[in-house]
């Protein structure tokens, strides 16, 4: 029987680019900063759009596209699908890379405040996703998201980001719960609650900060989506350099590598999709989730845009390709055991390419193949994954995008440690790599046969 070391020799990855891979990880990291919400990720990628020269189409408007034109959409300000239109489609199809820009976190309920005991005023939370409940005791925190205020003409939208420390979950103290070190299962109700202040504030303060951030009268706020964030930073760390940690990595690292590789591409064949949803971490049922009808809808008005027929569409459909990027465990130094004895991932491994029999993913031999592929003629390193037999794994937005939009797929990832903690570790070489990946896969004319073949 093989030992563990050496099944990690069988599998070691090539050396890989650890300079480049720093620089990106800290734009990365930059990224991130301004993305403290899902709302903020779309903003972050508009800007981005626009300075690429990208035209915004309104859902609610009438849409016209040219060849050769690069355009993007959003939907509720938290999903945004942009693509660009090949200027020669002798093969009309999509080639569409995903993924998600929330996190989990905890979200501010409607009456946000909590008083007592004594003088003590605490925000009244709930739970967004499957965080990891320790990872957001004793850290400062601050808030995000969006703010609907009363304007003289109606209801309008704001951004809202309290980039201060304003909140902090106590921990309860050793001598109060002496078994805390043999486990203890978190109240959310009880033991979760940020504190706010201990006197000096009182009901009503928590929606007076937001409406003085607005620079906005107290009563003009309607309604709120907000959630806390961990005021941590992110940074690059290591002896060597290796490292990167910041809060939202997952599943921000690949949003960030599809976007910057969808605007570092150029293919006149194709037309290029990339998508961030939100809403994956709680199941993607939303009108702005995977589930939801915003990648079908989008592609079938592309295809309309464009003068295509019904028929032109559905042939499209059946020739297109999707890459569903979401991040994918690593073995832990700790807890090698966690994961598969051969099908496990290693940070500055190289893409993650996930399967699973129950098809939780959506990779199979062919889109597999087709996708090893392009990364092997770009220079990238993949490594398989597969949950150990004994352990289910979770689902991601690939295979619930394909109940709208079903083309072939393949659920890819980069390596990381403490996926859903409030602070979350990856990589410095992979996100680097998945910019590489992606940006050959967008480059490549990627021309299918049903399933029997593809021209590259």
């Amino acid at each position: 029987m093989a030992k563990a070391s050496d099944a990690r020799a069988d599998t070691k990855p090539r050396e890989p680019d650890m300079e480049c891979g720093r620089e990106v990880s800290r734009e990365l990291v930059e990224f991130i900063g301004r993305c403290p919400s899902a709302f903020h990720t779309v903003s972050t990628a508009r800007v981005l759009l626009d300075e690429a020269g990208a035209t915004y189409l309104p859902e609610g408007s009438e849409w016209h596209l040219e060849p050769g034109g690069m355009y993007y959409t959003v939907r509720n300000n938290s999903s945004i699908i942009c693509w660009r239109v090949g200027a020669a489609l002798d093969d009309y199809h999509f080639q569409v890379a995903a993924a998600h820009g929330d996190s989990p976190s905890y979200r501010v309920k409607a009456v946000p405040e909590l008083e007592g005991p004594g003088e003590y005023l605490r925000i009244n939370v709930e739970g967004y996703g499957g965080m990891i409940d320790y990872s957001w005791l004793d850290r400062p925190l601050g808030v995000a998201g969006r703010v609907l205020v009363e304007t003289p003409w109606g209801v309008a939208s704001r951004l809202v980001h309290i980039d201060r420390d304003v909140l902090l979950i106590p921990s309860l103290c050793i001598h109060m719960n002496r078994e805390v070190n043999n486990g203890f299962s978190f109240n959310r109700q009880v033991d979760l609650c940020p504190l706010f202040s201990a006197g000096s504030l009182s009901r009503g303060d928590f929606d007076r900060m937001i409406a003085e951030e607005l620079g906005v009268g107290e009563d003009a706020v309607l309604a709120r989506d907000l959630f806390l964030v961990n005021r941590e930073r992110g940074r690059v760390w290591g002896q060597a350099g290796e490292f990167v940690s910041s809060g939202r990595l997952d599943d921000l690292q690949c949003a960030f590598a599809a976007l910057k590789a969808f605007l570092a591409s150029t293919n006149e064949g194709d037309v290029s999709v990339c998508a961030i949803f939100d809403n994956e971490e709680v199941g993607s049922g939303t009108k702005q989730g995977a589930l939801s009808t915003f990648l079908r809808d989008v592609l079938v008005r592309v295809s309309a845009g464009l003068g295509m027929s019904d028929e032109d569409h559905l042939r499209a459909v059946a020739k297109s390709f999707l890459v569903s990027c979401d991040n994918a465990h690593a073995v832990h130094p700790n807890h090698p055991e966690k994961t598969d004895d051969a099908n496990r991932a290693w940070l500055n491994g190289g893409i993650v390419v996930k399967e699973s029999a129950n098809q939780h993913y959506t990779t199979d031999a062919f889109s597999s193949a087709v996708f090893k592929a392009i990364c092997a003629r770009a220079g990238v390193p993949v490594q398989p994954f597969a949950n150990r037999s004994d352990s289910p794994g979770g689902s991601t937005l690939g295979n619930l995008s394909n109940t709208q939009v079903s083309v072939h797929a393949i659920d890819i990832g980069l390596p990381q440690l403490a996926m859903h903690s409030s602070y979350e570790t990856a990589g410095v070489a992979d996100t680097a790599y998945a910019i590489r990946a992606l940006t050959a896969f967008f480059d490549t004319t990627v021309r299918i046969d049903g399933a029997d073949g593809a021209a590259l």
